[in-house]
């Protein structure tokens, strides 16, 4: 990673929490790593980072030469800072025993997504660290702003009672977790039906940038239908590279029992003889004469404000929104201040359908998936 530009900034915000700042250690030092480390550096009165774990001396000196934290070398050695909790952004096989050590010294721990690489990994897992009541999940999506925007007018009841979600965005679990928020399907069993199918496509940038290259490749795209019975139905559809690719980009359905969410605009009934539509409204400053710089401040919908940006100034992504807000909500877990932000059961049961996904995929049948030990958890 390089070292952060001159023009990246600290901001200082109100505190949040309690009054204080959120403390958190990291273990791991790839991409996803940076952002926990850019929220800290961008808000220092709201988050810091305590240290971080790599086990190369090499990456610790780079790290502590770009963003000024501390480093070790050991998980033991960082607990020594004292940290409110630990944030592991490791490769998806380490995670698991990473938990189970964190549990036994009875931290709590916010594990990046899945928990484990398979079903069988969940299972054990759960089975030695469900109970202890440590364990969340960074899923962040349903936090980024019009995602929670929508939830918060499926919530109050404007589309009436959620019956279909479709999603084109990203992928597998993180899909998931959407679908099941919107219908609130909680840990219903699911019945998955996936195809595949090829065809050409520009991919005009990836993680290491622009290709430059206008040549149509293969690219495969997933469909899959979830039936949750009762709770309602899912529609999952992913193209590869679909997070880069600005040839296809995010769409969102919720379909209800008097009305429809697609991505920002709403139909509903206004009587029972005047459908209407109206339009989620993003307001950002920076724009045309306003000199206030770049940055989201709310989300409106006829007029009410449906989310606000609890971190304006800063000039943050929608993805960095909903990482701080994910970090500030699991120091209030810690401190007692608030309900847990993402518990392992719900991570479990996101993965355990995307496995479903990608088997259904494979095999060309349906996959049923079925109740898990995780299922109806009040540990977490």
């Amino acid at each position: 990673m390089d070292s952060i530009s001159a023009a990246t900034v600290p901001v200082t915000l109100p505190a949040g929490g309690a009054g204080r700042s959120t403390r958190y250690a990291i273990v791991g030092n790839g991409w996803r790593s940076s952002v926990f480390l850019r929220m800290a550096y961008l808000m220092p009165e709201r988050f810091q980072v305590t240290g971080v774990v790599t086990r190369r001396a090499e990456a610790g000196v780079q790290l502590e030469t770009d963003w000024g934290v501390p480093t070790y070398r050991t998980l033991d050695e960082a607990l020594s800072a004292k940290p409110d909790f630990v944030v592991l952004s490791v490769p998806w096989p380490v995670t698991p025993e990473l938990i189970r050590q964190l549990v036994a010294a009875g931290v709590p721990t916010l594990a990046e997504t899945p928990p484990a690489p398979d079903l069988a990994g969940m299972r054990s897992l759960w089975a030695d660290v469900g109970g202890s009541g440590l364990v969340q999940v960074a899923e962040q999506y349903a936090l980024m702003p019009l995602h929670a925007a929508r939830l918060q007018l499926v919530r109050d009841g404007l589309i009436g009672t959620p019956t279909s979600v479709q999603v084109s965005s990203t992928h597998l679990y993180h899909v998931v977790s959407l679908i099941r928020q919107f219908l609130g399907a909680g840990f219903e069993p699911a019945t998955v039906r996936s195809q595949t199918f090829d065809g050409p496509l520009v991919d005009p940038i990836t993680p290491a940038g622009w290709t430059n290259d206008t040549e149509p490749k293969t690219a495969q795209t997933i469909l899959s239908t979830l039936d949750f019975g009762a709770a309602g139905m899912g529609l999952y559809d992913f193209t590869d590279n679909q997070w880069w690719n600005p040839l296809r980009p995010d769409r969102l359905t919720v379909r209800g029992s008097h009305g429809e969410i697609h991505d920002d605009t709403v139909v509903r009934m206004l009587d029972p003889t005047t459908p209407v539509t109206s339009r989620l409204e993003r307001v950002s400053t920076g724009v045309g004469m306003n000199y206030e710089g770049l940055d989201l401040t709310h989300l409106t919908f006829e007029g009410r404000v449906v989310f606000r940006n609890p971190y304006r100034g800063v000039s943050l992504s929608d993805d960095d929104i909903a990482v701080a807000t994910l970090l500030e909500k699991t120091g209030d877990w810690v401190r007692g201040d608030g309900p847990p932000p993402y518990p392992l059961a719900e991570a479990c049961q996101d993965h355990l359908i995307g496995l479903a996904i990608g088997a259904s995929a494979e095999r060309g049948e349906s996959v049923a998936t079925t109740r898990e030990a995780w299922d109806g958890s009040t540990h977490e």
